[in-house]
């Protein structure tokens, strides 16, 4: 079987486009954030008093009636609707987290919530020239079901969207740590939002005031708008429903093209047009996803092998999502993949091979550093040395790098032999993470120096070691079988770490580390030389920095260039 195309790297930045799917959803759900939460924190100004509140509004208002603000918001309002209702279609199963569906239910009931408010606001102002002010929405508001309704809208606005926000920047780094002030901001705005409107209301009752409102006419003409309007949506997605069933009826008629996707454990058949996460979850496979199917991360990832014919080639989306963790030309995403024909397929991250209760518990990916540390002639040493006394040297090895890494906020993470593997990173953003990596690998130089002289005499040989550090994109979370699990990071920038180790024997340094690194860390100037290194395991050549042990202790404390080995 001849493996599919290589996956090529988008050669311009795509994130700032507007060229995928991906990209207009996204964009169109900011814009409408946006609107949101500018209506609840203008709801949440009547706690100070019904005239702030529609003092704010005005300007407000005047930008969203302007055409600019029209286009932008109803726009967004369209691009939104047809990419939800087009991603319906495209889904051939319904199975999925619970989360996920509570989203989706949301947000497709957003335009019924709506409709009623929509009419009456912006189409009084647009059919009747009806100013939507706070004064006419509390008084026709006010005392009725109508004001719970509107909370209730408001709300499941906010959720739908912070739902979705959460979905596609949960394994970023500084998402991660806003998440405890975001929770707080998500649950105290819409309360706040809420008072509000209640305390607008009982301002009111106590005060009432003139109000710009439709007729009985205008009434009953903006009513049959709300109704228009709603019934056209119920049968629109009604439409798109039985059309999916429909689907769902022909997929077993005689005849249907059906394809066959063999898994490292079973082999299943799913009509032509399926997604191979799709596949999965129809047929009770485990299959990792943690951003829902949309390309926003590489969890689902499968290995493929049949005819190139077979898989059509990636989109934007995926191969973006596949640079980004420098796939191979076999790699794909399985929630975008949808074969033609028949395929072998394995899962990378989890998947149906592992047996329920073995399967790594992932807590996702992330921008990591790794240091790898190596003690020299240990193979010697053991051979000369009592095994009582290699364990007090091993001993003393691993406290003294684990402290190091420690002291600089990193976390070792496995001991390995003579080995040690340590992460920076897991609560940071990756700048900060080199720099602490760098600044352990100071420490640990240090420190194996004071120890090497008293080792020497008690020993019979001088005490060497290595470091090779690397930084980039790792899957983190527990990994094991059965009970024993151990947390770790998995990915190319572990096993690029570990090669950068070795290669400080060949150049006499005591660092290693990849000039992506050196320069996130800030220690990369531009005149700085380079090294371009064969690395096993790597396809392509790495540029490299080798640092001294004398060297690497003054880079790490003093600001601007610094020296090289």
């Amino acid at each position: 079987m001849s493996p599919p195309p290589p996956v090529a790297a988008p050669a311009f930045p795509v994130s700032l486009s507007l060229r995928s799917r991906r990209d207009l959803r996204w964009a169109s759900g900011l814009v409408l954030m946006a609107y949101v939460t500018l209506h609840l924190l203008n709801h949440a100004l009547g706690l100070v008093s019904l005239q702030v509140a529609e003092a704010v509004l005005r300007p407000l208002r005047s930008f969203w009636h302007s055409w600019p603000g029209t286009l932008l918001l109803y726009g967004a309002v369209v691009v939104h609707l047809v990419l939800a209702f087009v991603a319906l279609w495209e889904r051939r199963s319904l199975r999925m987290p619970p989360s996920q569906g509570l989203r989706i239910v949301l947000g497709f009931a957003l335009p019924l919530l709506l409709a009623s408010h929509l009419a009456s606001m912006r189409g009084g102002y647009t059919l009747f020239g009806l100013n939507g002010s706070y004064a006419r929405v509390v008084e026709g508001l006010w005392g009725a079901a109508g004001g719970v309704f509107q909370i209730i809208a408001l709300a499941a606005a906010w959720t739908h969207g912070c739902m979705g926000l959460h979905f596609a920047l949960r394994a970023n780094v500084r998402w991660r740590r806003a998440q405890p002030l975001l929770l707080t901001v998500a649950v105290l705005l819409p309360t706040l939002a809420a008072l509000g409107f209640v305390a607008m209301g009982r301002e009111w009752q106590v005060a009432p005031g003139p109000v710009d409102a439709p007729g009985a006419a205008q009434g009953r003409r903006l009513g049959g708008l709300s109704e228009h309007g709603q019934d056209l949506y119920m049968t629109l997605l009604a439409a798109l429903l039985l059309a999916r069933l429909a689907r769902g009826r022909m997929y077993r008629f005689p005849g249907v093209r059906m394809l066959t996707l063999r898994y490292p454990d079973r082999s299943v058949q799913v009509p032509v047009g399926w997604s191979v996460l799709e596949a999965s979850r129809a047929h009770g496979i485990a299959h990792l996803s943690l951003c829902g199917g949309r390309a926003r991360c590489s969890t689902c990832r499968i290995r493929v092998a049949g005819p190139a014919a077979h898989c059509p080639p990636p989109g934007l989306d995926e191969q973006r999502t596949l640079a980004r963790v420098r796939a191979g030309a076999q790699v794909r995403l399985a929630c975008q993949l949808r074969p033609t024909g028949d395929l072998e397929v394995s899962p990378l991250l989890g998947g149906g091979t592992v047996a329920e209760g073995q399967r790594p518990r992932l807590e996702g990916e992330r921008e990591v550093a790794v240091l790898f540390v190596d003690l020299r002639r240990w193979s010697g040493l053991a051979e000369r040395q009592w095994p009582f006394d290699l364990v007090y040297v091993l001993d003393r090895y691993f406290a003294l790098v684990g402290q190091a890494v420690r002291e600089s906020g990193g976390v070792p993470n496995q001991f390995i032999g003579d080995s040690v593997m340590a992460i920076f990173g897991l609560e940071e953003g990756l700048d900060l993470a080199c720099r602490r990596a760098f600044q352990a690998a100071a420490l640990i130089s240090a420190r194996m120096r004071d120890w090497s002289d008293g080792f020497e005499r008690e020993f019979g040989q001088p005490l060497d070691f290595g470091m090779g550090l690397h930084a980039g994109s790792a899957a983190v979370g527990e990994v094991g079988h059965l009970e024993v699990q151990s947390f770790t990071a998995v990915g190319e920038v572990v096993n690029t770490a570990s090669r950068l180790q070795e290669q400080t024997k060949a150049v006499g340094a005591a660092l290693v580390a990849s000039r992506f690194a050196a320069r996130q860390a800030g220690l990369l100037p531009l005149a700085t030389q380079m090294r371009r290194i064969e690395v096993r395991g790597r396809r392509e050549p790495l540029d490299v920095v080798a640092w001294s042990a004398e060297a690497l202790a003054v880079a790490v404390q003093s600001p601007g260039p610094s020296p090289l080995l």
